[in-house]
């Protein structure tokens, strides 16, 4: 008894010491990733004859952050609450063999390389929206999102989104879902038993134990869409800046350094521009991750004890 006691013992240091060990290295290469950007990056705002300029980086960089951002923001706005009623749908209304089916197909979506989804966005989706991007600058153009002269190719911001929204759909809806059901019994059974209706008991008891998943869900795909790169590259008609969704331009970070950097001189100020902006999109997605924890950390007293 007092062997097997030594042994457990010993076991929990093993195990701890992994454990440290794992964090520790992560630590480390993530510091090495922000450093390896940071003095690569040096060139884009500093040289010799004129010292540091930011302002002709910042011109460079803000409309490909914005890009970005658009593209990002598209895509969520569209997968999340598609996502989460499919999560929904499976946790508590399919029947289980359904639901085992669909959640398979949705898990392979999750699996599907990038750029298959940017060749059908791009030879599919794109020429499929023109049409519609006919329709909307026709009837909507005193919008500025859709102000602009629409593109014939359909190559634009909007269906960049689109596609994104595709590719993160089987995120968010894989986390949504397994938090889903892990609601606890007891308290779905309690708001039933009340005379909730099963809509009622799910905005009551189901949808306030899994906001903090749903969160974390949210930002995986955030994560995704803001690094994505081919699908993106592929669909997008790279031009200069707009705020319109349905006219050719913008770009992202990830595209711009895909589609770029095989072609910058090593040691050269572009490739020094490129790492630079590679580190814009580094501190961004740092920052979106970090207000994911803090939202998340806010949320998380919610438990099945309560």
């Amino acid at each position: 008894m007092v062997s097997s006691d030594k042994g457990g013992v010993a076991g929990d240091k093993v195990f701890s010491g992994l454990a440290l060990t794992a964090g520790i290295i992560i630590l480390l290469v993530l510091a090495f990733v922000a450093l390896f950007l940071t003095v690569n990056s040096r060139d884009a705002v500093y040289s010799p004859e004129t010292g540091f300029d930011f302002g002709t980086f910042f011109s460079y960089a803000y409309p490909l952050l914005l890009g970005s951002l658009m593209a990002s923001a598209i895509a969520l706005l569209i997968a999340t609450p598609v996502a989460v009623g499919v999560a929904l749908y499976l946790s508590h209304y399919a029947p289980p063999k359904l639901s085992r089916g669909i959640g398979y197909i949705i898990d392979l979506l999750a699996a599907i390389p990038s750029v298959v989804y940017g060749a059908w966005g791009m030879t599919f989706l794109a020429p499929a929206l023109v049409p519609l991007y006919d329709v909307l600058h026709e009837h909507l153009s005193f919008i500025p999102l859709f102000a602009g002269d629409p593109s014939q190719t359909g190559r634009t911001i909007l269906t960049g989104g689109i596609v994104l929204s595709v590719m993160i759909i089987a995120i968010i809806t894989a986390v949504s879902r397994e938090i889903f059901m892990q609601t606890p019994k007891l308290h779905e059974e309690a708001a039933l038993a009340l005379g909730a209706t099963k809509w009622e008991m799910i905005r009551t008891a189901v949808f306030p134990f899994a906001r903090a998943g749903i969160i974390s869900g949210v930002m995986l795909g955030l994560g995704r869409a803001l690094g994505e790169t081919m699908a993106v590259a592929l669909v997008l008609s790279v031009g200069p800046l707009t705020f319109s969704l349905i006219s050719s331009g913008n770009a992202t970070i990830p595209a711009e350094i895909a589609l770029n950097f095989p072609e910058a001189p090593p040691g050269s100020e572009r490739q020094a521009q490129l790492i630079a902006i590679g580190l814009v999109l580094f501190l961004l997605t740092l920052v979106v991750n970090m207000i994911a924890r803090w939202i998340v950390s806010r949320h998380k007293e919610f438990s099945g004890a309560n």
